[in-house]
């Protein structure tokens, strides 16, 4: 007997060993990002970082947007959430099902309590043998181990459905995660739109300004101008360079946020195509505007279920004044061999009346806490409430200064154009120095550069009150698993 215990013994041992350095390797992180990039990752097959593929051509802004939706890790993040959720559902229901296991137990000792037990338990208890004096003994016991839970003062209901409210606000957060990056798309593509166009009108004023300056070097060389007038348009010349580089800069950046974004790697190609406009279409006046606000934007939806949740957990604390009953059950054999015979089973079956009197209080600071958490959320819900007001507002007041100013911008283009129209023919007919050729050149210049920003800067506010009121995630579907 003691041979063969020390043998099992060892073999525990040995299999510990094994799964330890097994283990070891399996959490290693390297090892982690190896499986889930090899191996789908998930049950449906979908891999945790999927490889995104652009479409060819130029890519447009509801292709962008798409990709984003399908694509950036926040958003990934925000449906692992939701499937966490799910299994905490899965969870709360468990408790009003049966629990069921089944154990086997090895004693060795020389316990005359045990001993007797035991002794009694296997059925084959001889009353000839002193119990005050037994040998060391052996016992395997094995058996099946219920219990179900009948009434826990309905605990186990409001976990439920508070797991339910937790798997809509996971919803609403997603949803919230989809709102924010829908909106960051749209600025961004617009930014980086805008980057381009500044790209352009800083290069067409750097041809204009090489034009006149080797008009003006010829000039210079055959002794019609002035040395002063040469260096002006040199300068200028040089200050539209560093404007073309500015805006290769910025549109270098904006593409890597993009690319961000999107949840690509930033070297990867990336050409978009001209979009004149977002497609959205939100209410024209600030009233309608917040009505819909407050019934649509994610966060305040998201904090009306929070205070649900909260409210259940006031009386899931209070709940623990109430008893529970229990009902159990076990079946179960013994033998010193493992040498079980269905003539000696053994059962007991019972319920169980449990009150807990006294706690140290515990139960009293539980509710004072759930109640705390609840008024937190009320105040929470209102501070949200009055910011997503305060944010609709600025949206409207944003859409309405870019309008202003895309139409000021318009008017004052055309302006700038005709005054350099009439100031390079005077000019050439030497009526108008260089300085004021000059002068006119960098108002039409930084005009175009304003028109440029305003048309964008319009959409990017469409956008805006789109995602302040909560429009972008019902504009952009995508799918919810």
């Amino acid at each position: 007997m003691m041979r063969r215990n020390a043998f099992l013994i060892w073999i525990l041992l040995l299999i510990s060993f094994s799964v330890g350095c097994a283990a070891r390797d399996r959490y290693a992180y390297d090892v982690i990002r190896a499986d889930t990039q090899n191996a789908a990752a998930r049950p449906d097959g979908q891999r945790v970082n999927p490889q995104t593929v652009l479409p060819e051509g130029t890519l447009s802004l509801q292709d962008a947007v798409r990709i984003a939706l399908v694509n950036n890790p926040d958003l990934q993040m925000a449906a692992a959430r939701i499937r966490q959720s799910d299994a905490i559902i899965e969870k709360s229901r468990s408790a009003f099902y049966p629990t069921l296991g089944f154990y086997t137990e090895y004693l060795r000792g020389n316990a005359p309590s045990a001993y007797l037990f035991k002794k009694i338990d296997q059925r084959e208890i001889d009353f000839s043998e002193d119990f005050n004096n037994p040998d060391v003994f052996d016992n395997f016991e094995s058996g099946l181990n219920a219990r179900w839970n009948l009434y826990r003062g309905g605990r186990d209901h409001l976990d439920h459905q508070m797991a339910e409210t937790g798997r809509a606000i996971s919803h609403l957060d997603r949803q919230s995660v989809h709102n924010a990056l829908a909106a960051s798309v749209i600025q961004t593509y617009y930014d980086h739109l805008t980057a381009g166009a500044f790209i352009e009108i800083a290069r067409n004023s750097v041809t204009t300004v090489e034009d006149q300056l080797r008009v003006m070097t010829v000039r210079y060389d055959a002794g019609g101008a002035l040395k002063s007038d040469l260096l002006s348009l040199q300068v200028r010349r040089s200050e539209a360079r560093e404007e073309e580089v500015r805006s290769r800069n910025q549109l270098a950046l904006t593409r890597a946020a993009l690319a961000n974004l999107l949840g690509i790697g930033i070297r990867q190609p990336l050409a978009l195509a001209e979009t004149a406009t977002t497609g959205l279409s939100v209410p024209d006046q600030f009233d309608a505007g917040l009505a819909y606000a407050l019934g649509h934007r994610p966060e305040i939806r998201g904090l009306h279920e929070k205070v649900r949740q909260s409210r259940m957990a006031v009386d899931k604390a209070q709940a623990g004044y109430i008893p529970s009953i229990d009902a159990f059950g076990k079946l179960y054999y013994d033998d010193e061999d493992m040498s079980y015979d269905l003539d000696r089973e053994n059962w007991t079956a019972g319920i169980l009346f449990n009150w807990e009197l006294f706690q140290g209080f515990y139960t009293r600071a539980d509710e004072n806490e759930a109640r705390a958490i609840f008024e937190e959320m009320l105040l929470r819900d209102r501070k949200t409430t009055l910011a997503v007001e305060l944010e609709v507002k600025t949206a409207y007041l944003g859409l309405a200064d870019a309008q202003a100013r895309l139409e000021v911008a318009h008017q004052r283009v055309a302006n700038a154009e005709e005054s350099l129209n009439l100031v390079a023919q005077q000019y050439e007919g030497g009526s108008a120095t260089v300085t004021r050729y000059l002068e006119a050149e960098l108002a039409c210049n930084q005009a175009r550069l304003s028109q440029a920003a305003a048309i964008y800067d319009r959409e990017k506010a469409v956008a805006d009150i789109a995602r302040a009121i909560g429009y972008l995630a019902v504009a952009y579907p995508v799918s919810t698993e």
